[in-house]
């Protein structure tokens, strides 16, 4: 086990590096720049600040002292916010995103799981239908639709909970945006889980469980749960992916203070360092969740940790 982590470790060093050295180059080769739109600068005013920033210089050198840069922890002033480190904004901004994103993966497997189970257990029932018209529903629904519809009834109908912002200190303000996050992870889990379970309990080793005699609670306890979760396990690393482009639009939705703004608002402003910083937090935490992923379905299927890199 030690071994395919440390293999799976060595390979998001590559990986990255690959993400920030493409994202470095495309956004600095589409048209405009920093200091081109909305600003009233005279084009000596211009250059001048290109020179101080360093952005008067080829691609490939300003590509070498970023990483330099990037291995001293020092991710670079932001350009459209000039009072402002990208470190320091990410440090302000990423508590809230993380804090989202771990609600609605909870949340989600917290749901999905033990419904998709019951669906399994009642096929062709009544849970069943209802998962089966959940799971289209909201997989159906962006989350630009699902969030307003849920702070429209929970907020301004029923006065229950907030409906934007964001408090340290007040859990309630992150119902409402985790449930919109969570909706299609937990939809998307249980039907994943519902077909997982049927397939291992018309295993030929479950037959010959219940043959001997175990009750139906050890046989699904004992038996089928591990190996019906793999495929729910293989999943949580696209729904981490997910979780990373999802938070952009329920951030804004719910105006939390979060990082998805940043990259939004760095995008559109061509401020690279700053969109730099937001692809450098979101490839990690992508390639994190992935390797969490993968290293939890390893330990259910120690076929995967044996098998050739």
């Amino acid at each position: 086990m030690l071994g395919y982590a440390l293999r799976r470790i060595a390979g998001i060093v590559p990986v990255l590096l690959i993400l920030l050295t493409v994202s470095f180059f495309v956004i600095r080769l589409a048209p405009g720049g920093p200091f081109a739109a909305g600003r009233a600068l005279s084009g000596r005013a211009r250059e001048e600040l290109e020179r101080v920033y360093g952005l008067n210089r080829p691609l490939g050198v300003q590509y070498g002292h970023y990483l330099l840069a990037l291995a001293h922890g020092d991710l670079g002033p932001s350009y459209s916010m000039r009072d402002d480190t990208v470190a320091g904004l990410i440090a302000a901004g990423l508590p809230v995103s993380a804090t989202l994103g771990a609600a609605a993966l909870v949340l989600a497997v917290l749901s999905g799981v033990p419904l998709g189970v019951r669906a399994a257990l009642r096929r062709g029932g009544a849970l069943d239908r209802f998962l089966a018209a959940f799971a289209a529903l909201t997989l159906a629904l962006p989350s630009f639709v699902t969030g307003p519809l849920l702070a429209l009834a929970f907020g301004l109908w029923l006065h229950w909970l907030p409906v934007a912002g964001w408090q340290p200190d007040t859990p309630r303000d992150l119902i409402l945006p985790a449930v919109t996050l969570a909706l299609p992870l937990s939809a998307s889990i249980a039907r994943l889980m519902r077909a997982s379970l049927l397939e291992v309990l018309n295993a030929s080793y479950i037959r010959t469980a219940r043959a001997r005699g175990l009750g139906r609670a050890r046989v699904l306890w004992h038996h089928a749960l591990r190996p019906a979760l793999v495929p729910v396990v293989s999943y949580l690393g696209p729904a981490a992916t997910y979780l990373v482009t999802g938070s952009l639009v329920v951030e804004t939705v719910f105006q939390l203070p979060g990082t998805g703004r940043y990259l939004v608002e760095g995008a559109i402003d061509r401020d690279y360092t700053l969109v730099m910083g937001m692809v450098l937090v979101y490839g990690t935490l992508t390639l994190l969740a992935n390797l969490a992923a993968d290293l939890l379905h390893a330990w259910l299927d120690p076929r995967i940790r044996h098998e050739p890199s």
